[in-house]
């Protein structure tokens, strides 16, 4: 895999795949963006455990914290990394030796490990890195373009709201015949 581009098709293949993600680095800050990321991916549905050695067994918007990767009760499909890249590569070898691997390994923005994304990636793991989830699904799904940030637009006019109490969610499904 090629790690300076990703097609939105293997991107949009993650996404659309995983349903349980581990996210190590989990903040219970509200201004971090761990938490933010956090948030959104429960907002869409995601089932996320954090996990931060520092909060393990309190609670991130009512999901337990553990304090290890080995300590989910449940495998995961997504291991996403909010750690620096050096940390990147215990985070790789600990999801490595799990008894269920997870099917991708997925390091944010500005974490970029390729040793460790060469080790996953020989045994059989997607590997994403530089990338955020958020960002990702927003992008791939249009939900950027709602204001304007992908559109090419500039307006100082709000996009319309919707009924109160209710928001819009779209899918990923592939917006543009033959769109990569």
């Amino acid at each position: 895999m090629n790690h300076d581009h990703y097609p939105d098709a293997y991107i949009r293949a993650i996404l659309g795949e995983a349903k349980v993600v581990a996210m190590v680095g989990a903040s219970a800050n509200a201004v971090r963006p761990s938490y933010f990321v956090l948030k959104y991916l429960l907002d869409r549905g995601y089932r996320v455990h954090p996990v931060n050695p520092g909060l393990a067994g309190q609670e991130i918007l009512g999901c337990r914290v553990y304090g290890s990767l080995a300590a989910i009760p449940e495998p995961v499909d997504m291991v996403d990394i909010f750690r620096n890249a050096e940390a990147a590569a215990a985070v790789v070898d600990e999801a490595l030796a799990l008894p269920t691997p997870p099917k991708v390994v997925w390091m944010q923005l500005s974490v970029r490990n390729d040793e460790a994304a060469a080790r996953a990636e020989t045994a059989g793991l997607k590997v994403v890195m530089n990338r955020c989830p958020k960002i990702e699904l927003g992008r791939l799904s249009s939900e950027i373009s709602w204001m304007g940030v992908n559109s090419r637009t500039i307006s100082a006019k709000r996009a319309p709201q919707l009924k109160s109490g209710k928001f819009q969610k779209l899918g990923l499904r592939q917006t543009f015949e033959g769109s990569d």
